[in-house]
């Protein structure tokens, strides 16, 4: 806590307008989405895709009095009794009070970055070190330039040591993360791939991230990336490797029986074999760096090989997925602290397609007096219908909670209480240590399904979203396509996260799929691409906006309000601009207005057109003439009709190629899904369509495989079982070799046709077992072109029985 004339003292203002200095600061808050505490609460305006100063007067009716702002033109006699400190910029005061905060914490801080590697290295460390000391971490991927100060801020001397993670993507950016980090120990996990494209050289990426380490006193790091003669002469290294010379060195590594390894180190006059979970190289290099940082520390080998025993491989995303009885379950078990309860909790209340939120919590590691007080205040705040604790040691909350609360003294009595336990069209946030399994309860209360699931990243989707949002001028407003599930990844869940992110429309293509959106708690407007005559009744009870495409249509629904006696209902009309699909031809539009002139039930609330090949330059002059025909039929509309309305006709690749076109409204479609057409944008994949190997066989040559023998093995070979078929959407183009799969990291053909239900694959060559996941389209662009379509295809053609997995993170 720090009193805002403290907080003064410690940032560079260039005025303030104080009302009381004496304020007492406990949250720092940017997004006025997720204020909980607004009295005692700094709002950063930050400028990033959306302007934070536009969103001072909802931070202000939730309570929050003090702002730190860029803008000298905000008008403060509207915001009385409130603190206002102007800076040059917002991000950077942010980030000088997370400096002066880190500097009161004198405990030892580990700093970790690398190219890839580091949430892993830096949760297992925290499992590793938490039975004996209290790690605080920052919490989930917060390693960027708001993140790390977010983080820094819930740091407390409550804490022995702190894990904090870095990560940058242009050159500048780790001088600013150090200031703020000030690592003394520093941890480096790898030197990938990973954002190159920000950098003009492999060289020029490592010295920016080893830039993190100025101030360290000891960095420990793999020998292989030759980092002594790049680091400053008086820091002290401590390696692992092969190298005869290093700390730790590695003697032997060797899979040991299905999954694991057997790992020989030599450390000083002693040789140990450890044992983990694990094959893979990414996997295995993060547990050899957290078994030296462990060595560094002082732990013994036999301590550590106990330890890992423990070990876990992490799925460190936030899961929503569909419950029984109609509710969705929010699955975050793999850790429990503070600052990701929070976080978790700010994700619950983003759902809207159930009223009723449910929050099932275990007890904390290390929870004395001060944390409990903290984590009490916390409850204090949330508005939840029904809490059940899990522990003892949360026996205390519930003086704190404003709801029902259960407490069972273990996750063993918490399942047995499930089964007379009702849950039914709420939402229900699972939030646990790893310690007490509450996966099992997520497990327990979600739906079951095929096996087969689509992974639906929701963050990667918010980041496709603001990529397109920062090409746009302001006050341009933005409809996403949510038609046809969202292009395969589900409908309301997308369709909530939209709206949690403040788009101004969506679109689909039937009245049921926008009855849906309805439903399960989405108030967007919503445009109907396709308006059927017969569900006229589901528009008007559910707020639902047609497209009116020709004259047929446009006397249907006349007539229909007509008879219901409506007045002034939204309607979209669209013009035939070259895509002859839908739409009135330019010639038509003078009858067009002589009848809506003539009427008073509907309204014209925007006017669009849809262009044909906006992201190809071979068409460029017809695209040119599409947005002039579509601007002078929208002028001829407007001028006859005597009222404006909203313009639009650039879709994705418009936003990026068209400018010009951007008028009142864009449509993004594909390109949020993370599809890019135009291969610009530095989009992130969305969606992953995952199976199982059910069955390995070994046949001799000559054998085949499938229906009709389409598959004839020209030697002995090993063939998986996968649990896929043209009834989940794997179309048959993709059989007798076209299509490729990914195991274990490696590419496989499909042998034979496409069965039902299953495909079989051609493992000889790799290593795979029973029951390994399978990635089935590791490049969606190469698999559409590979039977000769589109992704957009392949996304939709994903059954509907192919279960949903939804994660933020």
């Amino acid at each position: 806590m720090y009193t805002i004339s403290a907080i003064l003292s410690h940032v560079h203002a260039e005025a303030s307008t104080i009302f009381d200095a004496t304020l007492p600061i406990y949250e720092l808050e940017y997004d006025s989405r997720k204020i909980r505490n607004g009295a005692h609460s700094l709002f950063f305006a930050l400028k990033n895709v959306r302007d934070g100063h536009e969103f001072i007067d909802d931070a202000y009716h939730k309570g929050v009095r003090s702002f730190v702002v860029s803008r000298v033109d905000i008008d403060k006699s509207r915001y009385a009794q409130t603190n206002f400190i102007e800076v040059k910029d917002v991000l950077l005061a942010l980030q000088e009070l997370a400096a002066f905060h880190r500097r009161q914490f004198k405990k030892p801080v580990i700093g970790i970055t690398g190219s890839n590697g580091k949430t892993v290295v830096k949760e297992w460390l925290t499992q590793l070190l938490q039975d004996d000391k209290r790690i605080y971490q920052s919490p989930k991927s917060y390693n960027s330039q708001l993140g790390v100060a977010l983080a820094l801020w819930n740091l407390s001397d409550d804490y022995d040591c702190a894990i904090i993670e870095a990560g940058i993507s242009l050159p500048g950016e780790m001088a600013l993360l150090e200031r703020m980090i000030r690592p003394d120990i520093g941890v480096f996990t790898n030197i990938g791939l990973a954002h190159a494209s920000g950098f003009s050289s492999k060289a020029v990426k490592l010295r920016e991230k080893l830039e993190l380490f100025k101030h360290c006193t000891d960095v420990i790091f793999n020998s292989s990336y030759a980092l002594d003669d790049k680091l400053v002469p008086t820091m002290r290294t401590f390696r692992y490797g092969a190298r005869a010379e290093d700390d730790v060195r590695v003697l032997r590594m060797e899979e040991n029986g299905r999954g694991s390894t057997q790992i020989q180190l030599a450390f000083q006059n002693e040789i140990a074999t450890f044992s983990v979970p694990f094959q893979d190289k990414a996997s295995l290099e993060n547990v050899l760096l957290c078994i030296t940082v462990l060595l560094y520390f002082g732990y013994p080998l036999d301590t550590i090989s106990l330890k890992l025993r423990k070990l876990k491989s992490l799925d460190m995303r936030l899961q929503l997925k569909k419950g029984k009885n109609n509710s969705s379950i929010i699955d975050d078990t793999y850790s429990n602290d503070l600052a990701s309860l929070q976080i978790a909790l700010d994700f619950l209340y983003q759902q809207q397609q159930h009223k009723k939120k449910t929050l099932i919590l275990s007890d904390m590691e290390g929870l004395d007096e001060k944390l409990r007080n903290k984590l009490g205040t916390l409850m204090e705040r949330q508005l939840l219908d029904r809490v059940i604790l899990v522990g003892s040691g949360l026996s205390f909350l519930k003086a704190h909670i404003h709801a029902p609360v259960q407490l069972f003294e273990s996750t063993e009595d918490l399942l047995a209480g499930l089964k007379d336990t009702t849950f039914e069209n709420e939402s229900i946030l699972v939030k646990g240590s790893r310690a007490f399994h509450l996966e099992d309860v997520s497990q327990f209360l979600s739906a079951k399904s095929h096996e087969t699931v689509l992974e639906i990243n929701l963050k990667a989707l918010e980041h496709n979203l603001q990529v397109y949002r920062s090409l746009l001028p302001v006050g341009v407003k933005m409809m996403a396509m949510v038609k046809a599930f969202s292009y395969g990844s589900g409908s309301y869940e997308v369709a909530n996260l939209l709206q949690f992110n403040k788009v101004d429309y969506l679109t689909v293509a039937f009245a049921d799929e926008g009855v849906e959106l309805r439903q399960h708690g989405i108030e967007l407007p919503i445009m109907v691409l396709s308006p059927d005559e017969q569900a006229f009744d589901l528009l008007i009870a559910n707020r639902l906006e047609p497209e009116i495409y020709s004259f047929r249509i446009l006397h249907a629904f006349l007539e229909f309000l007509a008879d219901k006696r409506i007045k002034g209902f939204p309607i979209h009309i669209k013009i035939d601009t070259g895509m002859h699909r839908l739409g009135f031809l330019p010639e038509e539009l003078d009858e067009l207005t002589t009848i809506l002139q003539q009427v008073r039930s509907v309204h014209v609330k925007s006017v669009l057109s849809h262009l044909v090949a906006s992201g190809s330059e071979e068409h460029r002059a017809f695209t040119e003439d599409q947005i002039r025909r579509f601007a002078a039929g929208a002028d001829r509309l407007e001028t006859q009709l005597g009222y404006k309305f909203l313009r639009h006709i650039a879709n994705t690749s418009a936003i990026v190629h068209w400018p010009g076109a951007y008028m009142d409204m864009v449509r993004l479609g594909i390109g949020l899904y993370g599809v890019d057409m135009d291969g610009r944008l530095a989009l992130d994949a969305v969606s992953q369509l995952k199976t199982t190997i059910t069955q390995i066989k070994r046949l001799p040559a000559g054998a085949t495989v499938g229906y009709d023998r389409k598959g004839v093995l020209f030697r002995e070979s090993r063939i998986a079982t996968v649990k896929i078929g043209y009834a989940d959407g794997y179309s048959r183009r993709f059989g007798n070799g076209v299509g490729e799969m990914q195991v274990n990291g490696q590419l496989v053909k499909t042998v034979g046709s496409i069965c039902m239900d299953m495909c079989m694959l051609d493992v000889t060559d790799i290593i795979a077992h029973e029951e390994d996941e399978v990635v089935v389209f590791p490049d969606l662009r190469k698999a559409a072109n590979a039977i000769g379509t589109i992704p957009y295809e392949l996304l939709v053609n994903i059954s509907s029985r192919v279960k949903r997995v939804y994660f933020y993170g």
